[in-house]
């Protein structure tokens, strides 16, 4: 029979208390995880911010003498850089949809743009078919309405968006002021080798970099191409649309077309046909493609994953956090990645060491 004190007796009054402790220890876990779970977004940009600034931050600290003024002038440049342009834009964009969709129910309202697709005898069938079967005037009334609506949603929601990038930034100071005994406190709660711990900060920060960096670069990229050839093409706000096109080219699930093609088809019912076509091709291909040229040079080398993997990683964590989990499936992906590692190279040396240990058998040579 096991003794008390016996380590195989479960019973035990020391395994009980452990057990007990553990529960309670995995209760508590859970309830933080779900009161987080609201600021989940906030937490994860803020992270992310705090990455990316953390060479400035190191810079100006000796500077300024205290990493408190340091965070705290991070994070006004931040909000002022962040938040009021965001507003701009949100108005502006109000105000183009209205006025665009005005532009078109006139088109259509005056038999315009018929006389338009009369030049070209290929479309001529599908407009007859399109003004039989609908009421075009009355169509573009409602999409304009619908549009509208939209983007007043947006803005009010925009509201709420304001707020949660505040949250972002309060935290932001934190994570940059107390970066040092943060990572001491993981450190200190990793049950990780030191030089695993070590190798887990390296990678988040390399995911989250090459994922911030990565889909900002392409989205300017993506911006800029469609801004310039709406110059070109002579159509209005080229600087706006540009914006607009690299700020949707950031969500994955949305893109630059949802710019462009209302766009064509404006020059197309407008009688340009040509500028209609080009404006298509140069959407499609050179617009739409730059990402998939980009992206594996931009973040997959740097994540060192491959861009199926990665491209999952992220539309996966949007589908399942948010708009946090750009950040947090990218970061997901990585540290999982990390730990089968580490965990493949311990059954390594294990088997390694049941090798050597054990004797072998007679006969048998090296």
């Amino acid at each position: 029979m096991p003794s008390p004190q016996d380590p195989g007796d479960w019973s035990s009054p020391g395994h009980i208390h452990s057990l007990v402790l553990m529960a309670v220890t995995l209760a508590g876990l859970y309830l933080c995880y779900r009161m987080a779970l609201p600021l989940l977004p906030a937490l994860a940009w803020a992270l992310a911010f705090a990455l990316l600034l953390v060479p400035v931050q190191r810079w100006l600290e000796p500077r300024l003498r205290s990493p408190g003024t340091a965070a705290g002038l991070l994070v006004l440049l931040g909000g002022v850089g962040v938040l009021f342009p965001a507003m701009l834009v949100a108005d502006r964009l109000l105000d183009e949809v209205a006025r665009g969709g005005g532009a078109i129910t006139a088109m259509l309202e005056s038999g315009q743009w018929r006389r338009s697709i009369s030049a070209y005898p290929l479309l001529v069938p599908a407009a007859d078919w399109m003004e039989a079967q609908f009421d075009l005037p009355e169509t573009a009334n409602a999409m304009t309405a619908w549009l509208t609506t939209a983007v007043a949603s947006l803005a009010r929601e925009s509201l709420l968006q304001a707020i949660g990038m505040i949250l972002t930034l309060y935290l932001l100071f934190y994570f940059l002021r107390d970066r040092r005994a943060i990572l001491a406190s993981i450190e200190a709660l990793s049950p990780l080798a030191r030089a695993d711990t070590q190798r887990l900060f390296g990678v988040v920060d390399d995911t989250v970099h090459a994922t911030v960096y990565g889909t900002l670069v392409i989205a300017m990229v993506q911006g800029t191409l469609g801004g310039l050839m709406f110059w070109w093409l002579g159509l209005s706000a080229p600087l706006f649309w540009g914006v607009v096109m690299g700020l949707l080219a950031i969500v994955p699930v949305l893109g630059a077309f949802i710019v462009w093609i209302p766009a064509a088809l404006f020059l197309l019912l407008d009688g340009s046909g040509g500028k209609a076509l080009v404006l298509t091709l140069w959407g499609a291909i050179v617009v739409g493609g730059i990402d998939n040229l980009l992206y594996p040079m931009l973040v997959g080398r740097r994540m060192q994953m491959h861009t199926v993997l990665a491209f999952v990683s992220i539309v996966g964590g949007l589908a399942l956090f948010g708009s946090a989990g750009l950040i947090l499936g990218p970061v997901i992906f990585a540290i999982t990645r990390l730990l089968l590692e580490i965990w493949s190279r311990r059954g390594e040396r294990v088997a390694a060491s049941r090798y050597t240990a054990e004797p072998m058998p007679p006969g048998d040579t090296p």
